[in-house]
């Protein structure tokens, strides 16, 4: 078997509602449910819905949801926690169809990692966005100590949204051995490509990160990678480059074990967002990958 599934297994968190894609609540569980029983399946992570929705969602999929294969959800916060963990609770009380896996808030700083996990009191997992060109030790082992995960912005549709190689290469470095974490936004691509930012014809094209690239990345920190190297795996824009096997997956003179690929999926680079779970796989099939 190809092991770069080791490293790719439940890791699309389906993002159908949110831009570029920007669905309606009614195809995105259409689709969510559609590649729950497809043959990709394998790399199906959590539905993201805001927790404001919830009710629509139930609503949307009523017909979709089956009690004995519950959807497993990620949810958004909004501004007001306390009102987004009574809804939480709620929905659990109420629903054996769908499951709130995950909560995701944005945080800045220590102070308030610390302040929402006195909310929260570990009821749920949660995800802190944080901002990437402000990553920091503190920050992270602040999320560490509320027993957390990190999540980062790798993407967006406006032009200069794509953060540097750099700014990934820090925070994986900074990361490492402190928190686990997901990706989110712009990793569409498995490998670093110059694309359009949206879906429209006029839309304005960037470099933007690979899947491949991050994920692989986040193994090679793990297994002792850094520097220029690190660096410069991020910025491969060569398919070729990449040599995926059933026992390891290298990039140029570099090689990781599928050992250390499925370990460092369990407990460090998580998963990432994206609102089209068909591009990734696609592509991955395109270029040899899978």
């Amino acid at each position: 078997m190809n092991c770069l599934r080791d490293l790719l297994v439940n890791a699309i968190d389906y993002a159908g509602l949110f831009p570029p894609a920007g669905l309606g609540m009614e195809a995105a569980a259409k689709n969510y449910a559609a590649y729950r029983s497809g043959p990709d399946r394998w790399a199906l992570g959590r539905f993201i819905v805001p927790v404001a929705r919830l009710a629509e969602l139930e609503s949307a999929a009523a017909s979709l949801l089956t009690p004995g294969e519950p959807w497993p959800l990620s949810v958004l916060g909004g501004a007001d926690l306390a009102a987004d963990l009574r809804a939480i609770a709620s929905f659990r009380d109420r629903r054996r169809d769908a499951r709130i896996a995950s909560l995701e808030l944005k945080a800045s700083s220590p102070a308030e990692v610390a302040k929402a996990a006195e909310q929260i009191k570990g009821s749920v997992e949660t995800f802190f966005e944080i901002p990437l060109a402000d990553a920091s030790i503190p920050l992270l082992d602040a999320i560490h100590g509320a027993r957390a995960r990190a999540k980062i912005r790798t993407g967006g549709t406006q032009a200069g949204s794509i953060p540097p190689a750099d700014q990934v290469a820090r925070f994986l470095e900074l990361a490492n051995q402190r928190v686990a974490f997901k990706a989110t936004a712009g990793l569409h691509h498995p490998v670093r490509c110059v694309r359009p930012l949206t879906y429209e014809a006029s839309s304005p094209k960037e470099l933007m990160h690979g899947f491949v690239n991050v994920f692989l990345a986040a193994a090679f920190v793990r297994n002792g990678g850094a520097g220029k190297d690190l660096r410069e795996l991020l910025e491969e824009q060569e398919p070729a480059s990449f040599k995926v096997g059933a026992s390891e997956v290298s990039w140029r003179n570099h090689k990781v074990a599928r050992k250390e690929l499925a370990q460092t999926h369990v407990d460090f680079i998580l998963s990432f967002g994206s609102c089209s779970f068909d591009e990734p796989i696609r592509e991955l099939k395109e270029i040899g990958f899978l």
